[in-house]
């Protein structure tokens, strides 16, 4: 993998699971290639320490969100401070948000209104938003035409070619991570074949849903280049082309190079 740039899309390095060698973890994945890490938030509790965390290191770059899996742990008080959050950091994206209807006993329309509020700032804010999605790609489409922003990422997308498309109209890229290297996961080799290259992006979702040659273990960005030969394996492609394209999606929808340019000006 030597002289490839990666970007991991979709990575809780700010979570407890990394707190004994978190630095460790950084040198290991850019050892392994990987040049940024995009930081999603899930609690407004965690937010300030994964601000901090990406102020701290070169090449992490946050988002804030509410993630509708801690639904219960949320507050009304924690939209106002995201607003505000959005206005004083500006972190690449509003996220990690969307809807779960996977898990049981996630009040739907509690979330649909916290999604909803959520996409309201984030338009406001002119920031894209990493989506989460389980078992409501339909729900999460429809809202999205009521509430346009400005795309973003499909985090873990497992949909049809058809929601994609729906997708993408609306400015959406796809994350592909762990899952893909699993030879039992048929179906979402089948669509990251089917999607154009230009609309997808790399993601471990670490610490979950790691790498099969890790099954068992906490995930880490550091196998960033697993997902990489897998995406290329399963499409017959070059895998430094498809290191070069995905890197350079992420960058262009989420603006990584302008807050690249921002931050080195405060710096100076």
């Amino acid at each position: 993998m030597c002289g490839m740039e990666l970007i991991d899309s979709h990575c809780h390095l700010d979570v407890s699971a990394f707190a004994d060698d978190r630095q460790a973890v950084l040198a290991r994945a850019h050892h392994s290639g990987v040049v940024g890490i995009v930081v999603p938030g899930i609690q407004a509790a965690g937010w300030q320490a994964l601000l901090a965390l990406c102020d701290e290191e070169t090449g992490l770059y946050p988002a804030l969100g509410l993630h509708p899996v801690f639904l219960d742990q949320h507050r009304p008080a924690d939209l106002q401070l995201l607003e505000a959050e959005l206005v004083a950091q500006r972190p690449v994206a509003v996220g990690e948000i969307g809807l779960d209807f996977h898990v049981d006993g996630l009040d739907r329309e509690r979330q649909q209104q916290l999604f909803e509020s959520q996409l309201v700032l984030a338009s406001a804010a002119g920031l894209p938003v990493i989506l989460h999605v389980r078992k409501a790609h339909d729900q999460v489409l429809a809202t999205l035409r009521r509430v346009r922003v400005r795309g973003g990422i499909c985090h873990a997308f497992n949909g049809s070619l058809q929601q994609a498309s729906q997708y993408s109209d609306l400015g959406f890229r796809f994350g592909f991570g762990g899952m893909l290297t699993y030879e039992r996961s048929t179906r979402l080799r089948k669509l990251a074949c089917a999607l154009p290259l230009e609309a997808m992006v790399l993601e471990t979702d670490a610490p979950d849903m790691t790498v099969s040659r890790h099954q068992g273990e906490r995930n880490s960005p550091e196998y960033l280049p697993y997902c990489l030969a897998a995406l290329a394996g399963v499409r017959d492609e070059d895998p430094e082309e498809v290191a070069r394209v995905t890197t350079a999606n992420v960058r262009e929808v989420l603006s990584l190079d302008f807050r690249d340019t921002q931050t080195a000006g405060y710096a100076e």
